[in-house]
């Protein structure tokens, strides 16, 4: 898994099983990979490459995958069956029909000797659907106890059910703007949200931010960089304020757009939210979010294993799913027109 934080790529080797018409699963091993400045920059501008150069880049990407892959397996001496990976998106319009997750399946399969299904989202978007999110599958059969499951990766989405169907749908901005503040500055992050806790809030960031007209589109919806590029960059760069005041109001207000969607679609007096993702380490903005849902939601941050590998988790299960032959991507949730079993399977040559 990679997502559009661009923290690095997370590797987990998942065992997952079906038990009394219920799905299981155990992360036996994991590992965490951050890129190098070089390979950084190089995905997060990969979306302004000419065609020639993405597919260049797609293919040297999908040998590095395999590449990690096959040295994760070799040092754990994991026994595999196959790879499911998410790459890592660099194109998603999807009013226009388009997504497009680097990540070449077949050189990550050459690469790693392995078999891998890949490219999730393509069928989903060909169905007419936002080809995200997807990790509301992953939601409803392994974590379905809590009322709310919300992921804080470069972008926050949250997920629940309602007149038993699974809804969800991206609500905007979480780390992504926090870690472009910090990037801005010459820090990778914030660790724990310390820097974001000693300033306060810009009350005009937070007000340009807080009336972006994502936030007003009825779901299913979803965001994707080029967003963040058009709309959220210049109203951030325009400010002339202390990093660490950017950093709390970019907290508030990442806080407040959840507050806000948590309470639309509670039906119950008591709530439970799962949070996980790189969002769920950052102890402010954990405690900001409890303050600002109050008491009738609790805020549920569980062990860090599964903060960090919870995606990679669930794209495991996607493709346990889709070498089944079952359901992993929900028309409920993306508003495509019908269910899928999505993902190209792509063997070693």
């Amino acid at each position: 898994m990679s997502g559009t934080s661009l923290d690095g790529l997370d590797l987990a080797l998942c065992h997952i099983w079906e038990e009394d018409v219920r799905w299981r699963y155990k992360i036996t091993a994991s590992k965490s990979i951050s890129y190098a400045s070089e390979m950084q920059s190089k995905l997060q501008h990969s979306i302004s490459l000419p065609a020639e150069e993405l597919l260049q880049f797609h293919n040297f990407y999908g040998t590095w995958l395999g590449e990690q892959t096959k040295t994760f397996v070799d040092e754990n001496r994991l026994d595999v069956d196959y790879i499911a990976s998410h790459g890592h998106t660099t194109h998603h319009r999807p009013e226009m029909g388009v997504t497009f997750q680097i990540g070449s399946g077949q050189h990550l399969a050459n690469a790693s000797g392995l078999k891998v299904i890949c490219d999730f989202r393509t069928n989903d978007v060909a169905l007419k659907g936002q080809g995200a999110p997807l990790v509301p599958i992953g939601d409803q059969l392994f974590f379905g106890g809590y009322d709310f499951c919300l992921n804080l990766g470069g972008i926050a989405n949250i997920s629940f059910d309602t007149k038993g169907e699974r809804k969800a749908y991206d609500i905007g901005l979480a780390n992504m703007i926090l870690n472009h503040i910090t990037r801005k500055n010459g820090l990778d992050y914030d660790k724990g949200g310390t820097l974001a806790r000693s300033g306060v809030v810009n009350t005009n960031l937070l007000q340009n931010l807080n009336h972006l007209e994502f936030y007003r589109l009825p779901y299913p919806k979803s965001i994707g960089y080029e967003w963040f590029v058009k709309k959220v960059i210049p109203l951030v760069d325009a400010v002339d304020d202390k990093m660490e005041n950017l950093l709390c109001t970019g907290v508030h207000h990442i806080c407040e757009q959840v507050a806000v969607q948590v309470r639309a679609q509670s039906s119950k007096t008591e709530n439970s939210l799962l949070v996980t993702g790189g969002g769920a380490l950052n102890d402010y903005l954990i405690e900001t979010l409890q303050q600002k849902l109050g008491g009738h939601t609790k805020v549920v941050v569980p062990k860090t294993q599964l903060i960090e590998f919870k995606e990679a988790l669930v794209f495991a299960l996607m493709g346990v799913l889709r070498i089944e032959g079952k359901i992993n991507v929900l028309k409920s949730v993306t508003g495509a027109v019908r269910d899928s079993s999505s993902g190209v399977v792509f063997l070693p040559a």
